[in-house]
């Protein structure tokens, strides 16, 4: 079972609103339509300037 952290985030009303539409755009919760624009967003980065090493990945 994949371990999950939650994570409290402080954003615009305006930028929820959008996100939700998003996310019922894709027939998704609110949460995962984040959680995917995250990974795009961190898959990018790495593509960019390298794998980010984290205590899971070293093993």
């Amino acid at each position: 079972m994949k371990k999950t952290t939650r994570f409290t985030l402080r954003i615009p009303e305006q930028l929820q609103e959008k996100i939700k539409y998003t996310a019922d755009f894709n027939c998704r919760s609110q949460n995962k339509e984040v959680e995917i624009a995250i990974k795009r967003y961190i898959n990018d980065f790495e593509r960019l300037y390298g794998t980010i090493e984290t205590t899971k990945n070293k093993t």
